[in-house]
This record gives C-alpha cells, sequence and structure tokens, in this order.
C-alpha cells in the first residue's frame, strides 16, 4: 500500500516540485525580525563612533588651519581628509542599512543561502559556531522544528551582542524550548568528539585573531558525529584562508564526503562586485558530510 506521503511526493515531482524546492519555499517563507527583535547588523556601531570622531576631528582642524593658523596647504589637507572620511561614512551607512532586516536584508538572504545547502534532515543536535545575536541559529530552529539547536559566541565588545539578546530574540521568535546559547571559543569548543549532527557558522572565522583558518576548520568539524552535515560560510581571502581547494581535497582523503566550495559571493550578493562593496567580496561556503 502506497502512503499519502509518497504519492504526494510523487505528484510532486510530476508536477516538477522537488523537495528541495518545497524545502527553498519554506526557508523563503520565514523572515525574521517582524516582532521587534534586535538582530543588530554586521556593521558593528564603533565602526561609525570611530569614523565619525575622525571626520569632526578633520572638520574643526580644517576650520582652525584656515582661520586661526592661516596655513592653507594644511587646511587642504585636513578638508582632504575631512571629504574622504565623509564619503567613507556614507559608504558604511548604505552597507549597514543592505544588512538590516528591515532595510535591504541581505543578512537574511545569506543565511538563507548558508541553510539551503546544508544537506540536514532536521533531527538531532545542530550547533552555530559564531552565533552573533542568534539569528542564523533562530532561522535553523525554524527550518526545521524537531532540531535542538545550541549557538556558542566570545560576545566580543565590538558588535553589541551577548546571551540574553540571543534568548530574548528566541523567545519573541517561539522557539526558546529548542535553542541554547552559550559563550565560547572557535578555537576549543567546550563539546565532546562526535556531539553534533550539524554545524553551521556564517563569517565568524576571520575575526579570530592570529588563528590558523584550517585548524578552525578542523576543530568544528571535531564535534560532527559520523554521517553529520556541515556548511562553513566566510569571507576566504587566499592570504589568510590559503588555498582551500587544496585544503578540501583533505577533507576528502580524511573521508569526508560530498565535499564542495560554494561561490556566496556570487549566490547571495548576485556579483563578486556587489559582495566587494560590502566588504565581502571572497565569500565561500564549505559544506559536506563526514
Amino acid at each position: 500500500m502506497i502512503s499519502y506521503a509518497t504519492e504526494l511526493n510523487v505528484y510532486n515531482e510530476k508536477v516538477g516540485i522537488t523537495m528541495v524546492e518545497r524545502r527553498k519555499a519554506k526557508e523563503a517563507a520565514i523572515h525574521l525580525g517582524t516582532h521587534g527583535e534586535n538582530y543588530g547588523s554586521w556593521m558593528s556601531n564603533p565602526v561609525f563612533y570611530v569614523v565619525g570622531a575622525l571626520l569632526a576631528l578633520s572638520v574643526v582642524l580644517a576650520v582652525l588651519s584656515f582661520t586661526v593658523f592661516h596655513i592653507a596647504a594644511l587646511g587642504v589637507l585636513f578638508s582632504v581628509a575631512a571629504a574622504a572620511l565623509l564619503a567613507l561614512l556614507v559608504w558604511i551607512t548604505w552597507i549597514r542599512k543592505q544588512y538590516a532586516f528591515g532595510g535591504g536584508g541581505m543578512m537574511e538572504r545569506v543565511h538563507q543561502v548558508v541553510l539551503s545547502h546544508l544537506d540536514f534532515d532536521g533531527q538531532g543536535q545542530l550547533l552555530e559556531v559564531g552565533c552573533g545575536s542568534g539569528a542564523l541559529s533562530i532561522r535553523a530552529a525554524l527550518t526545521w522544528p524537531d532540531a535542538e539547536v545550541t549557538g556558542i559566541d566570545y560576545w566580543g565588545a565590538a558588535y553589541g551582542y551577548g546571551q540574553a539578546m540571543c534568548e530574548k530574540n528566541a523567545a519573541s521568535e517561539g522557539v526558546a524550548a529548542r535553542c541554547r546559547f552559550q559563550h565560547g571559543d572557535a578555537n576549543k569548543l567546550d563539546f565532546p568528539d562526535k556531539s553534533f549532527d550539524a554545524v553551521v557558522s556564517n563569517y565568524v572565522y576571520h575575526n579570530v585573531m592570529g588563528a590558523d583558518m584550517h585548524k578552525l576548520l578542523l576543530e568544528s568539524l571535531r564535534v560532527l558525529k559520523k554521517g553529520g552535515v556541515f556548511a562553513l560560510n566566510d569571507d576566504m581571502k587566499p592570504k589568510l584562508y590559503g588555498d582551500m581547494d587544496v585544503f578540501a581535497q583533505k577533507l576528502r582523503e580524511m573521508g569526508y564526503q560530498d565535499v564542495r566550495l560554494i561561490d556566496t559571493a556570487e549566490e547571495a550578493f548576485g556579483s563578486h562586485r556587489r559582495a566587494a562593496m560590502m566588504m565581502l567580496g571572497s565569500s565561500r561556503l564549505l559544506v559536506g558530510r563526514k
């Protein structure tokens, strides 16, 4: 006897609707931040404070150079500096708006792309390395209603994120019972080997100062169970990451399956040029199965 689920799958395939397409449609229907949640922005406030302060200082020095010191050359120099800083401020303000959930929505778009390439059946434990404000962890919990999600982060002061923010956002989105957030270090995860069925990360590793990127990736993969899946996205500049194609081949030789590198600069941002304008021009996603 053919089950209803089987009949439905056969029908969907006949009309050209694959399981992958249905899943992508479900993921696209998830919109975070619609209940007043605070997910912050990848363009952090301290950047604006520093650029704004330098702009104000340049303007003051330019005025003083012309009106008090009467040194025209110095005044011109500070005026040029002020103009450059003003252009920079306008640029990063545009980037911030593009990333915002209530603006251009690029943070949400990137999260959709990352999870769409995670070959996860939704059963078991999922870990996010570097959860920030909790957005990707919460999206994972909404995408897979049976999964238990853990988000870890060092939560430095630069972005203003924290555990309380993540927990509040998860509660507001209705997934607090399945999301756990805790302080952690990507260099040395506080979990035993083979703890999770899936591991994800998004634009985290390049922020870990002085770290060996390949070792960081291997540390995240250490906590995966045999058969577990991963999707690790970052701005993988060659000068920071080295040859990632060689690293992907190393994983295959270690027994990892379906290992691929996906160009998320193209897929998430639309083009390398636009990704570069948003400071993420070398975005690549490492996916596979342990």
